[in-house]
Formats: structure tokens, sequence, C-alpha cells
């Protein structure tokens, strides 16, 4: 029988989890083990009612909203649900509904699916979006109506359709609807391999990803994310006649204009809306969004509503939640992975354990300050989480089960592949190996090294660079100067004409300019820009080899990070072996001060521009010449010196850098337009 002190811890504990769900968007345990402590209250709570306060969780909806939101008091409750585990769970509830009104043996019942993201209310003036909501505690929730606006999918005006008696369908003069804002499991994926290659922090999951997105301060930031939205419920309305059954919600909201759920569907038959329930059980990675259920529903909305609350959980639904697929084990090791681009990511070696059908013995812990962050240890009970197709990955510790031998984790100071040491600097989340020849980068290094933007030689696709890896021809770049015309033709798929082709373009790479070859060595933080600077700087690469970070902060635009960078990868043994064997086979070009040629104009003179993203006809090289040609400057880093951002698409932390630096951002057109 429990106590009434573990009661109060109990409920302490379950408003600290709350906190990390609904406010810091960053749990530290499955929803799966969350309910589990929800359902061990209420039972507490079913014994010794007298027990039960105002602060009690099941007397919660949410999480109070965050302070730095203005806050919203909602026409409505904006309630949750209670859970069904399971068929017999659910004609559980309906057998409770059935005994308090007779109506509901005759019901029928729509069923939806649970959306795993953040709900948000929508408040419409005149069709118009006025106002946008999480749902906070329930009753007041937090502003975030510019974020909301820059989800594509939320009509700002409501585009009114006919109906199919093409009569046209009533808005009222006031609409507050309810969804669900979700960020796509596809979208999520892609998002988080980009933030990787850059070395930048991944997000955990999809529905922390979409509720951090939303519930923050900068509204273009949220514009950059790829969220959406499915809308399912009409909490208020005013000056206008709306549906009063669940289905003809759905329908209208659809008519309106609105992105709706299309597998929903309505049964007059209550064991049918479970079989359709239980069929999303083994289709729910089918679905674009991550879900763990489905809602049923009573259809008439007026029955539903007449049957009241309990607690905080309306009668008239119920959340059908399939089995949880997180799961607890032992985190037996921490190993580290070198990708493609030198970042170092840590993943778990886990004691072996199934998850939705399927053993796991390894998972992410996406990067080293998130294990700290989360006080991941080895030896730990660590809670995994696997959907779909998306790789596994350690939610969190359970601390509970500690015993004391659990260790801290640091993170490495060698690369595992080779070796060398790694770097780590100041602001940045990634752990880089910046070894050119480490055996884990080579093929990404060389496919750096000859890519257009660096020594651009022809016809040396990736799958060529990897069968030269394979094969033993080549270890480092150098070695591509070193190929033999009857090496090449010994290898399957090459021809004279084609070896002929490629040895010509390896050849004729050696007139490329000192700018391009540093681009090309694939040094932290130079880019094309930066690296024309440093050419012009240091006439050769001996000299860029010996300079020091004081001096190398003396060219605009380059800061202590890309110097401490710079002169860390120039000090490396491997590096200077490197440099050694391009100088032998004569890729050493020189370089020095250089003057622009045929310069249109001086209307840029004095103006230092950046350049990020893709434009959409420049290539870097044309957009700098066209600035350098009248008269203005391009820099690599954006600082307080910067007078323009040129913007493309996909563009990376500069743009953000800019505008927290409140410097001008332009478009391609634009800067044109300024040359006029």
């Amino acid at each position: 029988m429990a106590t009434k002190s573990y009661y109060e811890e109990l409920k302490e504990k379950i408003h600290f989890h709350n906190h990390r769900y609904h406010v810091m968007d960053s749990p530290v345990i499955s929803d799966a083990e969350f309910d589990k402590l929800l359902n061990e209250l209420k039972r507490i709570e079913a014994e010794h009612p007298d027990w039960i306060t105002a602060d009690s969780p099941t007397r919660r909806a949410g999480a109070k909203p965050a302070d730095r939101f203005d806050k919203v008091r909602h026409p409505a409750p904006i309630l949750s649900l209670a859970n069904a585990f399971g068929a017999d769970d659910a004609r559980a509830w309906l057998e409770r509904v059935k005994r308090i009104d007779d109506r509901v043996e005759k019901a029928k019942f729509v069923v939806e699916p649970k959306i795993d993201g953040l709900s948000v209310v929508l408040h419409y003036r005149d069709g118009v979006f006025v106002q946008g909501a999480t749902r906070g505690d329930g009753e007041v929730g937090e502003d975030i109506t510019q974020n909301l606006r820059t989800i594509r999918s939320i009509p700002l005006k409501i585009p009114v359709q006919k109906s199919k008696q093409s009569s046209v369908i009533s808005v009222p003069k006031y609409l507050v609807i309810r969804g669900e804002a979700f960020m796509p499991v596809k979208e999520f994926e892609a998002l988080n391999r980009k933030l990787e290659e850059a070395g930048e922090k991944t997000y955990q999951n999809p529905r922390n990803t979409a509720a951090g997105s939303l519930r923050q301060l900068d509204s273009e930031l949220t514009a950059s994310r790829p969220l959406t939205i499915l809308v399912y419920q009409i909490v208020h309305a005013e000056g206008g006649k709306v549906p009063t059954s669940q289905w003809e919600i759905l329908e209208y909201l659809k008519a309106l204009g609105f992105p709706v759920t299309d597998i929903a569907k309505r049964f007059d038959d209550f064991e049918k809306a479970i079989a359709y329930t239980e069929s999303w059980e083994k289709k729910r990675d089918d679905l674009s969004y991550e879900t763990d259920g489905m809602v049923i529903k009573i259809d008439d909305l007026t029955l539903a509503a007449e049957l009241g609350f309990v607690g905080k959980d309306p009668r008239g639904a119920i959340a059908f939640k399939f089995p949880a697929r997180e799961v607890t084990t032992t985190l037996n090791d921490i190993g580290v992975a070198v990708g493609r681009t030198g970042v170092l990511t840590p993943y778990a070696v886990l004691e072996a354990v199934e998850i939705g059908g399927v053993i796991v013995e390894r998972a992410t812990l996406h990067n080293f300050d998130y294990i700290a962050e989360k006080d991941i240890r080895i030896g730990d009970r660590v809670l995994v989480k696997r959907a779909g197709e998306v790789i596994p990955y350690v939610i969190g510790p359970v601390v509970d089960a500690r015993k004391g031998k659990e260790k801290k984790y640091k993170p490495p100071t060698k690369c595992p592949a080779c070796g060398q040491d790694v770097e780590h600097f100041e602001g940045e989340v990634a752990w880089y190996c910046v070894n050119a020849a480490c055996p884990a980068q080579l093929v990404r290094n060389i496919e750096h090294y000859v890519s257009r933007g660096a020594m651009d030689i022809e016809g040396l696709g990736i799958k060529i660079v990897e069968q030269l890896i394979e094969s033993g021809l080549v270890k480092d770049v150098a070695d591509l100067y070193t190929l033999k015309r009857d090496q090449l033709l010994a290898l399957e798929g090459f021809k004279d004409k084609k070896t002929d082709n490629l040895l010509s373009a390896i050849q004729n790479s050696k007139t490329q300019s000192l700018a391009r070859l540093i681009a090309a060595l694939g040094i932290h933080g130079v880019g094309e820009v930066m690296a024309g600077d440093l050419a012009v700087t240091f006439p050769e690469l001996e000299a860029l080899s010996k300079s020091s970070a004081e001096e190398l902060q003396q060219i605009e635009g380059l800061g202590p990070n890309i110097a401490e960078s710079i002169v860390d990868w120039f000090a490396r043994s491997s590096n200077q072996k490197l440099l050694k064997k391009l100088k032998a086979v004569g890729m050493w070009p020189k370089g020095g001060k250089s003057k622009v040629e045929s310069r249109a104009s001086d209307v840029f003179g004095g103006l230092t521009f950046v350049v990020t993203g893709t434009l959409p006809t420049f290539s870097r090289d044309d957009a700098k010449a066209f600035i350098e040609s009248h008269g203005g400057k391009v820099t690599d880093s954006v600082s307080k010196k910067t007078s323009y951002l040129v913007l493309g698409e996909n563009p990376g932390s500069k743009f953000d850098k800019a505008k927290a630096l409140g410097v001008r951002i332009i478009g391609e057109a634009e800067l044109k337009k300024l040359a006029k």
C-alpha cells in the first residue's frame, strides 16, 4: 500500500517530467514510462481520494506556459485524453460510458490518428488568422502567432470552397480550431543529416524538434523548419453554424481549406473501429508523421459533451495507445564513429534488446554535448527508442536504477580511425579529426579535392574515387598525380579513351591557382572565399604553413576559431607529409597580390559582402567576381564589418549570425540592382 510521502514524491516526479516535456521540449523518459507513472498516481488517488489536491498532475492537461511568451486564455479547455492500452481497455471505456448514458449503445465512432507533435490552437476572425497558441496547461497557452504564420499549411485567410451543391459554406465570424503541428519524419531525418555534416547539434526526435521550433522567439528560424499541421477540432465558434458531429467537423474543416487527416474513418460498429485502430499498429511507419496510437471518438459531439469528464479527461473519447517502441537496456560502452566529413559521432553499445521485432545492439547518442546534458554514463540502464526506419537512439538514463558503479564518459582526444589528435572549437558542438589522410575520411577528402569548387578534375566521380581507394592505388590526394596508364586500364570499366581523359584532367589540375589548392585541402572553416584571401596574403603554401594565429586574424573576416583550425592543420605531421608529396609531384602553385581586371565600377567601394547558400544563377566564384568587379570585397565570415549577406537557398549558420548582428540580407537579384 502506498504511503502519503510516496504519493507526494510521485507527484513531484510527474511535475518534473511534465516540465521537461511541455516546457523544455527535452524529455528524459519515454511516453510509455510517463504513462506508467501517471497511471500509478491515478491508482493511488482512487484508493485515497482525500489526498488529492489542486496541484495534482491528474488535474492538469499539460504544463504551465513558459514566462518568455505572452499568455493566451483559451475560449474553452484544451484537454488531453485518457489512454487505453489495448482492445480490452477500449471496450472497458465503452462499457463505462454506456452506463452513464444509454444513447452510447447506438452511437457511431470516428477513428483518427494520434499525431506525436505539438497541440496548437488557431484563432480566426472574419476568416483571417489573428492568433495562435500552444495548449499550455489546458486553460492558458503561449502566444506563438508569428511562428505559426510561417507554417505554409496554415491558411492565413480561410480559402472558403464550395460544397457539392455549389452553395458557399458558412464561416463563423470568430472561429477557434485545434490541430497538431509536426515535422514529417523524412524531413526530420534530412535536417539531422544536414546538421551532422555541418558539425552542428542534431535533434532527438521529430516531436521535440517541432515543439522547439515553434516555442522559440525567432520566427525566421521557425520558417526555415519543414513544419506542417493537421487540424481536427472546433474549440469555439461565434456568428455562424458549425456541424455537431465529429465526422462532419472533419469534412467541414477540409471544405474550408484546412489540412485534415486522410485516414480518419467513421464506424457504426465499435468492434470494427477497434479492428481498424489495431490495423494501424503495423502500418504506422507508412504515415509521414510519428504516431503512438489512434483516437476513438463518439461521433455525436452533443452526446460526447454531455458525458462530461473524469478529472481532466473527457469521457467522449479515448486514446488507443500502440505498444511502446521504447525499452530499457544496459549501456555496455560508448563507441565513436568517424564520418566522411571528419565529425566524430558517439554511439551506444547496448546489451541486445528487441524493439518492434528488431534486435538492437547499437543506438545513436547524437553528439558529445548530448551525453553530457543527459548525464549518460557507461553501465547505466538507459531508455532506447526505435521508430520505423529512424536509427535507434538513447533517450536518457534511468537514474533511479543506478547502483553507483556507472562511469562518467569523457570525449576522445584521439581519432579512433587514425590515432591523430581531434579538434573541438569553442562554441561548436562537433569534434573533428582533421587528418587529411584519415582512412575514415579518405573518400570524402578526395571527392572534395577533385570537385568543381576545388581542383575541378573532370571525370573523377565518387564511384571512381572509391574504386581507386579500394584498389590500393590512392591513399591520399597526392597519389592521384602518380597514377599510371596501365594501372587504370587494369581496373574494371576503364578503356583507352576514359583512361587518357582522366590522366589528362589530373595533369591539367596542376595549372589551378593557389586559392583552389588551399580550398581543396579541406581545412575546417576555409571555403573558397577564405582560400582566395589566404592566397593573396601568403604567396606560397610554405608561407601559409608557417603563419601564426595572430597573423591570420589580421585578414578581415578570419576569426580565432578558423585561425586555430588553419594553424592546427599545418602543424600535423601527416598533413605536412601530404604537402611534401604534392610538391614532389609538381602540385605547388604560387599566389600573391591580385587585381580585379576590367573593373566595371566602384559602386561597391568600401563595402564587404558574404555569400551563403545556392544562388539562382551565380556560382560562388561568379558572385565573388561580380562583387569585386564593382569595387566590393568578399569575405568568408560574417562580422560587424559585413555590409551585406547575399543569401541563396539552403544557407548555413552565416544566415543566423547575420540576423543576430543586424547585417542587411539581400538576394542575387537585389545584388545586381545595387550594382546599377
